[in-house]
């Protein structure tokens, strides 16, 4: 299996590691930095090295283990081989900044309005939410993109934390941390949390990357938002440097 590196070193962004194993254009690592599509988050690219060989990561996904979908000229590195691995750094950090702004979003949603986060997707340089409440107003909006940057500036900081389940089961808050979607398998979680311990502004059950702290997102942009069903909202923002 794997080692997802990226799960303690979200900054980082190179890496060696030894191949083992290739599936036609794919190959699976014994560790790696590469993020793997999922959660709303898309996958990491960059680029790994052989030797004087180069092959493009163009895609990541996490099946039985975390597969890399290589692009290039030579066949790809044989099992056994060790290669160094380059992610595409501005990509990984935008993703980040963008994870971590959705967190806070879906806190002051259900904080503020009631309204659970049902859904999300992240790009490099945009985002939505969706979420269950009947209708924002633009009031509604303009207040909760006042609350975003509001948080944004306190520099909170994000920390991120591994429990047994069954403790962060007893220990957090279920309709933040969310853990009765994940399945019954999942007997460890890792918890995004933002703000101060005794007090934390969200509490979360993640796998993503997240940047350190709320004054790396940058200024919070409400960019339009759409009626997805009779209760249901989506939200669409976007992140200035």
């Amino acid at each position: 299996m794997t080692e997802p590196l990226y799960l303690e070193e979200t900054t980082r962004v190179q890496f060696e590691a030894t191949v083992e194993r290739v599936v036609d254009d794919r190959v699976v690592l014994d560790r790696t930095c590469f993020y793997p599509q999922g959660g709303g988050q898309p996958a990491d690219t960059g680029v790994i090295r052989v030797d004087g060989d180069s092959w493009r990561v163009t895609d990541v996904k996490k099946r039985d283990t975390i597969y890399h979908h290589l692009e290039g000229d030579a066949d790809p590195p044989e099992p056994g081989a060790t290669i160094s691995g380059e992610l595409d750094a501005d990509r990984r950090r935008a993703h980040s900044r963008y994870h971590t702004a959705q967190h806070l979003l879906s806190a002051v949603a259900l904080e503020e309005y009631d309204a659970e986060t049902t859904g999300n997707q992240l790009y490099a340089d945009r985002a939505r939410l969706d979420c269950a409440y009947e209708r924002f107003t633009d009031a509604d909006l303009e207040r909760i993109e006042q609350r975003l940057n509001e948080l944004i500036e306190d520099d909170l900081p994000v920390r991120w934390y591994t429990l047994e389940r069954a403790v962060a089961e007893k220990r957090l808050d279920p309709d933040r941390t969310r853990l009765n979607l994940l399945p019954d398998s999942i007997t460890e979680v890792r918890i995004v949390e933002i703000g101060d311990t005794d007090a934390p502004i969200d509490q979360t059950a993640c796998a993503g990357t997240h940047v350190e702290n709320t004054a790396e997102i940058g200024r919070f942009e409400v960019t339009g938002r759409e009626t997805r069903g009779p209760d249901e909202e989506r939200i669409r923002f976007r992140l200035l440097e």
